[in-house]
């Protein structure tokens, strides 16, 4: 798990100016709310008096208000009023928490958990047919229990559509082809991969009578930092589906699904369900396969998988994650789970290339080698 990209925290319609939202993840607590103006906040759910768990509290003039002693911290992180201090009291310099860069995109409330300044940020992927015609989405919240890596690597390999999922016809490459190195490009953090299939995608399915038009039967896959993934199918010329994955990785055993399905097709609401369902029932298929791998996590080196040519994107995945590691940005999951529950640490904010004395520790990292 990495610092340093941007997280799905929750939908947009579940982060109110009512209630504080409690959010675990990379394993660590957070509090989403929005002020009075609508915007929303992300601040680690950790209150720096007594470690009341601000979540547990309520809103009061844009403010997050600790249960425990009533301490009110800002969208900015700054406790802005401490109730032992009477009115004109001035909270110390150092009672605040890390807030969090927030972007609300399609539906979902995004926090970038880093300290990066905002050049340097990877980005959030930009999806350019969202909101526009002929395009409809529906956006569904998955709990898998499976490392988030393994469900990324699920959907760069095009290998395991044959086997898995019949109900979009068993898509299959011929054993030649899977014997060649899997076309692979870099993009930025990232890298895809688009193929034909041989045998036609959603050929002999309860969607096949609803295409129109010369079968295509192609799809691609490809991911922007650790947690994104993009699968375009196309089935043909006229009838796709392009599926948008943005993975919260709760814990080392956990991932939450922001599965964004866009159609080009079959767009009437009349259709909503039944195209819900089609999808649910193969992302289930996946499930089945994903909460059942061992080990649970990616193993640490590749001698401990044998790797065909056909794997080629997920290979190239793990070489994109081992950059990641050489910047310093990999949680050293082990030394913070080693601490947890005698310390409170949060994932460092921007905040603090500009203020030091915090009172929460920042998670402990994984050391980098930058020269390589």
């Amino acid at each position: 798990m990495y610092i340093n990209f941007w997280y799905p925290i929750a939908r947009s319609s579940d982060v109110t100016a009512e209630k504080p939202l409690k959010v675990t993840l990379l394993t660590l607590p957070f509090v989403a709310y929005r002020d009075a103006a609508g915007k929303a906040h992300v601040l680690a759910d950790t209150c720096v008096h007594r470690g009341g768990s601000l979540s547990g509290g309520r809103i009061k003039d844009d403010c997050v208000v600790c249960p425990y002693h009533g301490w009110e911290f800002a969208g900015d992180g700054k406790c802005a009023h401490i109730p032992s201090l009477g009115k004109d009291g001035k909270p110390p310099a150092r009672a605040k928490v890390d807030s969090y860069p927030v972007q609300e995109k399609y539906g979902i409330v995004f926090a970038f958990l880093g300290d990066l300044p905002e050049a340097e940020r990877p980005p959030i992927h930009e999806i350019e047919e969202y909101g526009k015609a002929p395009w409809k989405a529906q956006l569904y919240v998955i709990d898998l229990k499976a490392y988030y890596e393994r469900s990324m690597e699920n959907g760069l390999d095009p290998i395991h559509n044959e086997f898995v999922h019949p109900l979009q016809g068993a898509p299959l490459l011929s054993p030649a082809r899977q014997r060649q190195l899997l076309p692979v490009e870099d993009i930025p953090w990232g890298s895809k991969f688009y193929i034909s299939f041989d045998d036609k995608l959603i050929r002999d399915t309860n969607l096949s009578s609803d295409t129109s038009g010369d079968r295509v039967g192609a799809a691609g896959s490809w991911h922007q930092g650790p947690n994104q993934l993009v699968t375009w199918i196309d089935i043909t010329a006229s009838s796709s589906f392009h599926q948008y994955l943005f993975e919260a990785p709760v814990d080392e055993n956990n991932t939450r699904l922001f599965f964004l399905n866009m159609r080009n097709w079959l767009t009437e609401d009349k259709h909503d369900a039944r195209i819900e369902d089609v999808t649910l029932r193969v992302v289930n298929e996946d499930i089945t396969i994903l909460e059942t791998l061992n080990p649970v996590r990616t193993p640490e080196t590749n001698t401990k998988e044998i790797l065909l040519p056909s794997d080629h994107a997920v290979v190239r995945y793990r070489e994109w994650l081992k950059k990641w590691d050489a910047l310093g940005w990999r949680i050293d999951v082990k030394a913070l789970k080693a601490r947890q529950g005698d310390a409170a640490l949060t994932i460092p904010c921007p905040g603090r290339r500009e203020s030091g004395n915090w009172v929460l520790d920042a998670v402990p990292l994984l050391p980098g080698n930058p020269a390589s």
